[in-house]
């Protein structure tokens, strides 16, 4: 096959989730957001309800629809977009529970769905989503009349554990929730790792599931392994792809492989940015990325490969993140479409 190979194992899926739980003292939910972070939000949330996950989160209600559909009912989902114009019948027929982010959504989600489970989004400092605590001391009193499920807000540098935003932002949420009779939710991944005192009555990691920082201790889970379609002999000076970026310095032999940024895999990676592994051998790219194709020197390995893998143990999403200069989330949701998916465990 000429089709780049991306393998998912569920069994890593599940034992990072197992594992952000031991540390916790709360519940566990799972985000599932942008289609399970690349991966299948169908088959991802199956795997994890399967595993004990009652809760899962999405971004907005399309996704919740995608998701109930795979799940089926009894399993809770919540969106983070809170109740969009247009949604009333989505929530109402998938059972999804919107975190309300504004007074309009309140007004909207009273007015056209009664009694309709709800929770409410607070901004506790990140000013991205949620009500802020002027607007929550208007309304406290009427949402809190209409019986929330959860309140919750959202951590902006968990991933640094120092920052000082974290302790703001905890005593902010705490200041706005304390004595609430509703469960509260503050941290995802990199809050759930600061400690109990960030934990609340659920704890909600996405990108930890997925064996991405700053979960140190999360399993990979994705395995990417791309075919080689053609090796080919070069002599000293000679060059390799767009603009002339790689030059032989040496007897050397290249490999052309079957993926590119047209695949999710960033032009900034070219030129030696990163390897491709044949086994544990590391082969450095060699030139430019481009829209279908990456060319490689395989110039040490002792036989000619039939592909080559540049996701796995070896090289996790965060070192390609590294190496192209953003995040391991930016990475495993552009994995593209053409990739022949197979799923262990």
């Amino acid at each position: 096959m000429s089709t780049a190979k991306l393998t998912i194992n569920l069994d890593a899926l599940v034992t990072n989730w197992r594992n952000l739980d031991a540390l916790t003292n709360c519940e566990t939910a799972a985000v599932v957001k942008a289609n399970g972070y690349g991966l299948d939000a169908g088959r991802v949330g199956q795997a994890l309800a399967k595993a004990g996950a009652r809760n899962f989160f999405v971004a907005i209600a399309e996704e919740g629809v995608a998701l109930r559909r795979a799940l089926g009912p009894g399993p809770g989902i919540s969106v983070f977009a809170g109740h969009m114009e247009g949604d009333a019948k989505l929530l109402r027929d998938f059972q999804l529970t919107p975190m309300l982010n504004s007074l309009d959504q309140m007004l909207r989600h009273f007015e056209s769905l009664p009694g309709h489970a709800f929770g409410v989004q607070l901004d506790s400092g990140m000013n991205r989503l949620g009500m802020e605590a002027a607007e929550w001391a208007a309304v406290r009193d009427i949402a809190l009349g209409q019986g929330p499920v959860l309140v919750m807000s959202h951590l902006a540098c968990a991933d640094e554990p120092s920052h000082p935003m974290n302790a703001q932002q905890l005593q902010t949420f705490s200041e706005l929730t304390d004595g609430l009779d509703v469960p509260r939710s503050l941290s995802a991944t990199g809050g759930l790792l600061l400690g109990r005192n960030y934990h609340f009555d659920l704890c909600r990691p996405g990108i930890g599931l997925y064996g991405g920082q700053p979960f140190g201790d999360a399993l990979p889970v994705a395995q990417l392994d791309l075919p080689v379609i053609q090796i080919r002999d070069l002599d000293v000076g000679e060059t390799v792809g767009y603009g002339n970026a790689w030059s032989a310095q040496r007897p050397s032999r290249i490999a052309t492989l079957a993926a590119g940024y047209a695949d999710g895999l960033h032009r900034a990676l070219g030129n030696g940015g990163i390897s491709v592994f044949a086994g544990d051998t590391p082969c450095p790219v060699a030139g430019r990325v481009s829209m279908d194709l990456i060319t490689v020197d395989i110039t040490d390995l002792p036989d000619s490969p039939s592909h080559l893998t540049i996701l796995n143990e070896q090289q996790t999403v965060d070192m390609l993140a590294d190496a192209g200069g953003t995040i391991g989330y930016e990475i495993l949701t552009s994995l593209g479409s053409r990739y022949a998916r197979s799923y262990t465990g």
